[in-house]
């Protein structure tokens, strides 16, 4: 009795200082969850590195961090530092006067009668379209340029997660290897059942940083490029916001670019605006069809609804990193249902053949 009593109390203890921990923790989870990506994604780096220059593993992970700083973080830094300039921008234009939403879709109505027909027949107001069109495009250059505002002003924030991030990363490119057996060896889920687990988490995280960010970045890039081709204005704002639809499954950059499009057509643009349908549909679209399977292949293994679902989910849950923690947690879910179905079926019908047998 004393030595189940202490033992209880043991595990009690350990579930409650496990539980202040990640409380503890909270308040760096994001910089914590990028720096184990990155430590996954450059993983394979790492190894060859160790490979070619031997047992050296501060100069191996190192190399690999300063690569993942010049290939990832500085671009990324740049794309937003002057994405939020642009927004800065329109939000001036439009408090102005200088860009008035509500023209656009008035020169929609005028150059395709048929469209008011359409809306009307919908009991569908163009005025009022044209006032929540003007409000909605108020309300999010509000935002963009109230949260431009709040990034300056926190800037020694982002910059101290961002080095966290970073040094975290340092130690889970040298240590990685070791802390995952240390965590095998600990966890009391069984060690096949465990680096099952491991190795969906690593497969998701590349997948989908890999396929999903890799692609959105793409079709984000080519999308603002045709914009700046164009003359369409502030290209780089609008392909920032192509490259964050394009992270949603089954949304895609096809928002932004037909509706220009759409525009175009109705101010007499009508090379510019097909040039834009045609280099959309062959050259935006298809990045999607043929990047994601070179990138991702069979990683997920989830169905394409799951995928849209989680995405969402994830995005609604813990914000923009919500793409990646939404399909890691569908797969955990269906990694364990797969685990139980397999071990506890197969129990159960050996169970019943030995029954059967006597």
């Amino acid at each position: 009795m004393s030595e189940k009593l202490e033992q209880s109390t043991f595990l009690i203890t350990l579930a409650l200082v496990t539980l202040v921990f990640g409380l503890l923790m909270m308040p760096f989870w994001v910089p914590l969850l990028w720096a184990v990506i990155i430590a996954v994604l450059f993983h394979p780096m790492q190894v060859w590195l160790g490979k070619r220059w031997g047992d050296r593993p501060n100069l191996t992970a190192l190399t690999t961090l300063l690569t993942c700083m010049v290939l990832v973080v500085l671009p990324v830094l740049f794309l937003l530092g002057s994405f939020l300039q642009q927004a800065l921008s329109i939000y001036q234009q439009i408090e102005s006067g200088e860009i008035q939403p509500g023209n656009y879709v008035e020169r929609v109505r005028e150059a395709f009668p048929a469209v008011q027909g359409l809306l009307e027949r919908f009991d569908i107001d163009v005025n009022t379209l044209r006032e929540n069109a003007a409000q909605a495009a108020v309300a999010a250059s509000q935002f963009l340029a109230r949260n431009a505002l709040a990034f300056g002003q926190g800037a020694f924030g982002f910059v101290l997660q961002l080095a966290l991030m970073l040094y975290v990363a340092f130690f889970l490119l040298r240590d990685g290897r070791v802390l995952v057996d240390l965590l095998i060896q600990a966890l009391p889920l069984g060690d096949e059942r465990e680096r099952l687990l491991f190795q969906k988490f690593a497969e998701v995280a590349r997948a989908t940083v890999k396929g999903n960010l890799l692609v959105a970045m793409v079709q984000g890039m080519l999308g603002g490029l045709i914009f700046w081709i164009l003359g369409l204005p502030a290209p780089l704002l609008w392909g920032v916001v192509m490259t964050v639809l394009s992270l949603i499954p089954a949304i895609g950059a096809g928002l932004v670019w037909l509706p220009a499009a759409v525009y175009l057509y109705a101010i007499g643009a009508w090379v510019s605006a097909t040039v834009l349908i045609a280099y959309g549909v062959l050259i935006i679209g298809l990045a999607d069809n043929l990047l994601r399977p070179i990138l991702v292949g069979r990683d997920t293994k989830l169905p394409d609804w799951m995928v849209l679902l989680s995405t969402l989910g994830g995005i609604v849950m813990v914000g923009i990193s919500g793409f990646v923690v939404g399909p890691l947690i569908a797969v955990l879910f269906v990694a364990f249902w797969q685990i139980f179905s397999r071990e506890f079926n197969h129990a159960a019908m050996e169970e019943d053949r030995s029954d059967a047998l006597d």
